[in-house]
């Protein structure tokens, strides 16, 4: 059976508010902005994405368990999640697709407490401080790791 060509782009607490947002650190583009730019990356090495933007832990689970059997791997952005979940770590490691983790800000030059993440060590990709044009990096990386998959 061959992978399926989806990807799921995951967005986590408050990345709904990109655009309105604290501007100075997040920039002015929206969530759907992201959405598109991901999407556009992705259609370039002919996959589809989908999308899921959640303030809510167990939403953000229930979409990465379903991407087990529907994607070939994960883009995600937790957010403050980044910093504080564990189950959030222990979904993404449990459905053993490869992640690539963004952060729209370089998170290692911000407050000390955002300089750990719980999810860095089941990432294979770690995109921090392109701004949303690091969802499109992000997704290009991904892909060089899922053929790298179908091709052992």
């Amino acid at each position: 059976m061959t992978a399926p060509r989806r990807l799921l782009l995951v967005n986590g607490p408050n990345l709904n508010l990109l655009g309105v947002r604290e501007p100075e650190i997040y920039g002015t583009a929206t969530l759907g902005d992201v959405e598109r730019i991901t999407a556009d990356a992705a259609a370039q090495h002919g996959f589809d994405v989908r999308a899921v933007q959640s303030n809510h832990e167990g939403v953000l689970i229930d979409a990465i368990h379903a991407a087990r059997t529907e994607c070939a791997g994960i883009v995600i952005n937790p957010g403050g999640l980044t910093h504080t979940s564990v189950i959030l770590r222990d979904a993404l490691s449990g459905v053993a697709l490869p992640v690539a983790e963004v952060h729209i800000s370089d998170v290692n030059a911000r407050e000390e407490f955002r300089r750990f993440s719980y999810v860095a060590d089941v990432a294979a990709v770690h995109v921090i401080g392109e701004g949303v044009a690091g969802y499109a990096t992000a997704v290009d990386l991904l892909v060089e790791i899922i053929a790298g998959r179908a091709e052992g």
